[in-house]
């Protein structure tokens, strides 16, 4: 009796006009919409990803602690510059929760990164991707939908090899 329980209530509920949400809904994984966030940076300018509809994204979530983000974060600064004239927008999350402060304004000058930081004060957009570990690198393309996930340091070969699908 349960069974056929189950089995009506899965005919009943099940969607016929193909309305599902097809990856739609925010959710931090491949082929779901990127979880929208509004950021400031450290001079106060408010960023949304919302912004940026439209554009090639790269979000990486990082910390000046954290040396495999010392590692990469020349090679995206680099990989940027190449790209930045196709439409490829990066936005550094800097894990500010986890991390000191005082030490973003600094790295950020070592490093030459040109791209925008944001500082997540309040662990807001850790939370919202889910954050794991650092770095992780969340690329998100025109449509809003995240291609793909990196967590980990990348090498400039699969860096560019995801920003080349997120260009199309």
């Amino acid at each position: 009796m349960i069974l056929l329980t189950g089995l009506v209530w899965i005919f009943i509920s099940a969607d016929r006009t193909n309305s599902a949400t097809a990856g739609r809904i925010p959710a931090p994984q491949k082929g779901f919409l990127a979880p929208e966030f509004k950021l400031e940076t450290s001079d106060s300018q408010s960023i949304s990803l919302t912004d940026y509809r439209g554009k090639a994204v790269l979000v990486n979530l990082w910390a000046t602690w954290c040396p495999p983000c010392r590692t990469e974060m020349p090679i995206i600064e680099k990989v940027y510059q190449g790209y930045q004239d196709q439409g490829l927008i990066v936005l550094g999350v800097n894990s500010t929760n986890q991390d000191d402060p005082t030490a973003v304004t600094p790295f950020v000058k070592q490093y030459g990164i040109t791209f925008p930081i944001l500082l997540d004060v309040n662990g807001e957009a850790a939370s919202l991707y889910e954050l794991r570990s650092l770095p992780t690198s969340f690329f998100i393309g025109r449509d809003g939908i995240i291609k793909e996930v990196v967590v980990g340091s990348m090498s400039e070969a699969l860096l560019r090899a995801n920003i080349e699908e997120i260009i199309k």
